[in-house]
């Protein structure tokens, strides 16, 4: 396995390179990062900078020189805070990391447990429903439903019976002066089941599959001419063989939502990875930018291996070579 792990991560290294160097080209095309001192007129300036970060040399060696820096640590400034980049990103990425542990972890939940009810009660009344809310998940707007949300968890509730703070909050992780455990469920409730919604309704069509697929199979018919009591073929036969490809697809998916809350954190005011995009995008803040993109690049690529090391885990007809 480690032999298999080693080869994976080499791979990996120029499939980063390639794509990091595409990122930095199409960053650096489509925004100046002179933009604002170019507003002062100032042509010192103006030449200074451009000679500190290499803007007059050709595209190929801007993207050398800011990787050197970049594998150096030395991210640089951003042009909209004036802070060190390393630290911007940091900041923005506990908060996404928080919504992405409890996000996967309550969607993977839930999405097993409907897709088995509904594998093993198929074409009931059950299923059928499930069914139905699946599709409208998968097809609900993730901000339409955010604001739907905050309606009526927090404003409505507020309204119609003069509280004087709404039942679940929606603007950030915790409220200021605030760290209990009970105010950061409060903040954590909304936007967790804003970006599940679509997580739910997707993975438990998959979940449904899959165990539908393993109780079709010859041990879990084995097993019931056995007179194995049902829900025992269910559990440690039918659903403990369907985990494999169902931790994939999550592990998957869980590496795309560090650049795909975007509309979750910006809904609810969570200074996370996508509200740092967002902002950093509409301010031209390439020093922000770039590294942001690397980030998530590598982060798809290492839940990528989590998939296929978790797949081997879960099934040991799968062997690593």
């Amino acid at each position: 396995m480690f032999a298999y792990v080693g080869r994976r991560m080499l791979w990996s290294v120029p499939v980063v390179v390639v794509a990091s160097f595409l990122l930095f080209w199409a960053v650096r095309s489509a925004f100046d990062p002179l933009s604002k001192l170019r507003l002062s007129r100032d042509p010192a300036v103006i030449v200074r900078e451009t000679e500190r970060l290499g803007l007059d040399r050709s595209i190929l060696e801007q993207y050398l020189l800011w990787g050197k820096e970049f594998l150096l640590g030395n991210w640089g400034t951003s042009s909209r805070t004036g802070s060190e980049v390393s630290t911007v990103i940091g900041s923005a990425l506990w908060p996404t990391l928080q919504l992405i542990f409890w996000g996967v972890l309550f969607a993977s939940i839930v999405a097993l447990a409907v897709g088995t009810y509904s594998a093993v009660r198929r074409y009931s009344i059950g299923d059928h429903v499930f069914t139905g809310l699946s599709y409208l998940g998968i097809a609900l707007p993730a901000f339409w439903f955010g604001l739907l949300l905050i309606q009526f968890f927090a404003v409505w509730p507020t309204q119609t019976f003069g509280l004087a703070e709404p039942p679940l909050f929606f603007i950030g992780l915790h409220s200021p002066g605030e760290s209990g455990a009970l105010d950061y469920v409060r903040h954590l409730v909304l936007p967790v089941l804003t970006l599940t919604i679509t997580l739910v309704a997707a993975w438990s069509r998959f979940a449904r599959a899959s165990v539908l697929d393993s109780l079709s199979s010859d041990h879990v018919r084995t097993a019931k001419a056995k007179g194995v009591p049902k829900g025992r073929v269910v559990i440690r036969h039918a659903l403990r063989n369907s985990l494999a490809p169902f931790v994939t697809v999550v592990a998957l998916d869980a590496g795309l939502l560090f650049g795909g809350l975007i509309v979750t954190e910006q809904i609810y005011s969570v200074p996370g990875m996508g509200k740092l995009f967002l902002d950093s995008l509409l301010a031209g803040d390439v020093f922000v930018l770039v590294p942001w993109m690397m980030i998530v690049a590598i982060a798809v690529i290492v839940f990528n291996l989590l998939a296929d090391l978790s797949y081997a885990l879960l099934d040991p007809r799968v062997k690593l070579s």
